[in-house]
C-alpha cells in the first residue's frame, strides 16, 4: 500500500500520511509521494481545498531513525568521512522541495495535526498554508539539540525571529495550545473535535472558486518569498547534511547504532548525554 493516500472527495483532496506502523515517519519514498499526491489534487479542475492528515497514532514523527540512525554504516543520510556535501544536499534539497509542494500548490492545504508533529514531520506541517492541531498533539523539532536543522525554516517565517530561536535553540516539543498562544499554528481544539474544526474550515473555503483561491494564496505567498525565503531553505538544508556529519551528529549515529535510536534520542532530548565528548553527562559538572 502506498505511503501515502489520496483521495477525492467532491470539492476537497485529502492526503493521508501513510505509514501508521512508524507513526508515519519519513522514509526515502514518502516525500515524492507526497509531492505527487498534491499535483494530482492542484491538477484536478473539481478539488478547490487539500487536507493532509496522518494515519494512525500521529501525524508524522519524523525521519525514520531505525534506517537513518540506528542502522549500521552508511545510508543516504549519512555518509562516509570525507563526505560530499553537495551529494547530501542533493537528496535533502529534493525533500524540501517535495514539502514546499505544499506551499507552491496554487490550492489551499489545510494540515491536521493529532499525536505528534515532531522533527521533519514539523516541517511537512508548517509547509501547509494553515495547521490546525489538537490540543495535546505535540509539536517541536528536537534534532536542533543534534542532528538536524530543519531545511523548510517554517519556524522562523510563521513566529519570528526571538520565539523561532526560543524554540531552536531547546530543541523543545509544545502542545498544540502552546504552539497556537505562540502564533506557530492557526488554532488548537479539543482532540476530540480536531476533525469537525478541520472539515468545517475547508468546506468553507470550497465553496470559494479555485481562481480565486489561487489569487490570494499566491499574493500571501509573494509576500514571503520576497523575503529570500529560498535561500534561506538552501542555507538551511546545508546545515542539515552539516549537523549530521559534524563530531557530534556522528557520536549521535554511533550511539543510536550502540543503545539503539529510542535510548539516543531520549539522551539527547534530556540533555543527559555531551556529544562533543561522547560520553554521559556527569550531574555534578
Amino acid at each position: 500500500m502506498s505511503v501515502v493516500l489520496y483521495e477525492k472527495d467532491g470539492r476537497i483532496g485529502r492526503i493521508t500520511l501513510n505509514r501508521p506502523e512508524a507513526m508515519n515517519a519519513i522514509d526515502g519514498e514518502l516525500p515524492g509521494a507526497l509531492s505527487a499526491a498534491v499535483a494530482e489534487a492542484d491538477a484536478d479542475p473539481d478539488v478547490h481545498v487539500m487536507v493532509l492528515s496522518g494515519n494512525g497514532p500521529a501525524f508524522c514523527a519524523g525521519y525514520d531513525l531505525t534506517l537513518y540512525a540506528q542502522t549500521e554504516g552508511t545510508n543516504a543520510g549519512v555518509q562516509e568521512m570525507p563526505w560530499d556535501p553537495i551529494k547530501d544536499y542533493s537528496m535533502m534539497w529534493k525533500n524540501t522541495e517535495h514539502f514546499m509542494s505544499l506551499w507552491r500548490a496554487l490550492k489551499p492545504v489545510v494540515c491536521k495535526v493529532h499525536g505528534f508533529a515532531v522533527a521533519g514531520g514539523s516541517d511537512i506541517a508548517l509547509c501547509a498554508d494553515m495547521t490546525i492541531m489538537g490540543e495535546t498533539a505535540k509539536i517541536g523539532y528536537m534534532p536542533a539539540r543534534v542532528w538536524g536543522c530543519p531545511t523548510t525554516a517554517m519556524w522562523v517565517y510563521r513566529l519570528g525571529a526571538e520565539k523561532a530561536k526560543r524554540m531552536m535553540f531547546t530543541g523543545d516539543k509544545i502542545t498544540g495550545r502552546e504552539a497556537e498562544a505562540m502564533g506557530l499554528v492557526l488554532k488548537a481544539v479539543p482532540d476530540a473535535a480536531l476533525d469537525d474544526e478541520v472539515e468545517a474550515l475547508a468546506q468553507r473555503m470550497a465553496t470559494v472558486p479555485i481562481n480565486q483561491l489561487a489569487m490570494q494564496k499566491l499574493v500571501i505567498n509573494q509576500a514571503i518569498e520576497a523575503t529570500g525565503l529560498m535561500n534561506t531553505q538552501r542555507l538551511a538544508t546545508i546545515f542539515d547534511g552539516i549537523t549530521r556529519h559534524s563530531p557530534e551528529g556522528m557520536n549521535f549515529k554511533a550511539r543510536s547504532e550502540t543503545v539503539g535510536w529510542k535510548q539516543a534520542v531520549r539522551e539527547r532530548d534530556s540533555g543527559t548525554f555531551d556529544w562533543t565528548e561522547n560520553r554521559p553527562i556527569n550531574p555534578e559538572g
